[in-house]
């Protein structure tokens, strides 16, 4: 096989023919977790909006895969939103995992990691101990990246509230908050990521947009690899996402050289797929950071 990080595509015509397409993308993405590895399954469960988040099926096919792998899972993540648990209950991941005997967990404890351009972000602790991180986004235009994929998807590693101050922080410029991210990827343990692709999200997102059946899943050990090769399937140029542009910048393994075992991007037709035309401002203005913290306080008295 040529030299290059694999990019394993598999066509998935629908979520309830999922577990097929997705295992035979995992098998074929040359990861292999290790019996007794401590795997954090990320999924995006941005908001209670199921064309927003991962979607269930995909979701319980690879925690089913990484099981019959021998790997110990725990799935994860801090939504934008509300809580892990009340978006995992609203959009079906919670029932969804319990043939598995899997919950969904919130990613807290957080653990200040250093940015290269200085400050911090609290990076769950449960993320940075785990043995490996299985990013699993939902394929999605994105108004503040333009793109949202495998990289895009660990900053809810971030905890809480901290998201909200991470965006006020250095939301300002997308070139500072690209860099946080890729701090932030650098400080995890080995991502693999596996891509929701077959309801994408277009027009603007990281909700809100509009469904586009582009009908594939597609898994990669490298994450830089996965988000360069579906970048280029999706019509973007590296110079269109910030997030790509600069992984292939700072020259991370997997962004300019690609194979494919499984289906060519060719077989894939992403025609219409509309990508925002510019970038919105991604940082959170005083007064957004104080209404979400207050929203959380409530939640919180709630109990949810």
């Amino acid at each position: 096989m040529a030299d290059g990080a694999s990019v394993a595509l598999a066509a998935c015509s629908g979520y309830d023919a999922a577990v097929a397409p997705v295992w035979a993308a995992l098998d074929a993405s040359g990861w292999k977790p290790g019996r007794g590895a401590a795997i954090l399954v990320k999924p995006n469960l941005l908001r209670a909006v199921p064309l927003a988040c991962t979607h269930p099926a995909v979701v319980a096919a690879a925690c089913a895969w990484l099981l019959d792998q021998g790997a110990r899972v725990r799935v994860a993540d801090s939504p934008g939103f509300g809580t892990a648990a009340g978006v995992a209950q609203a959009v079906g991941l919670v029932d969804a995992l319990r043939p598995l005997g899997l919950t969904v967990s919130a990613l807290g404890n957080p653990v200040p990691v250093p940015l290269s351009r200085g400050g911090h972000w609290g990076v769950s602790r449960l993320a940075l101990e785990s043995d490996g991180v299985l990013s699993l986004p939902k394929v999605k235009a994105h108004a503040m990246m333009r793109l949202s994929l495998s990289v895009k998807n660990l900053f809810g590693c971030v905890c809480g509230v901290r998201k909200a101050w991470a965006h006020t922080r250095q939301g300002g410029s997308p070139d500072d908050f690209t860099h946080a991210l890729l701090d932030v990827y650098k400080a995890l343990p080995p991502v693999t990521a596996l891509a929701d692709g077959v309801i994408a999200m277009h027009v603007t997102g990281p909700s809100g947009g509009q469904p586009f059946p582009l009908g594939l899943v597609a898994a990669s050990g490298s994450a830089p690899a996965l988000d360069a090769a579906l970048g280029a399937l999706l019509g973007a140029r590296p110079s269109d996402v910030p997030l790509w542009a600069e992984m292939l910048r700072q020259g991370l393994p997997g962004t300019d050289s690609l194979v494919y075992p499984l289906e060519p991007p060719g077989n894939f037709h992403a025609t219409g797929f509309i990508l925002p035309a510019a970038l919105d401002d991604i940082s959170f203005r005083p007064h957004r950071l104080a209404l979400s913290l207050i929203r959380r306080v409530i939640r919180a008295c709630r109990g949810a």
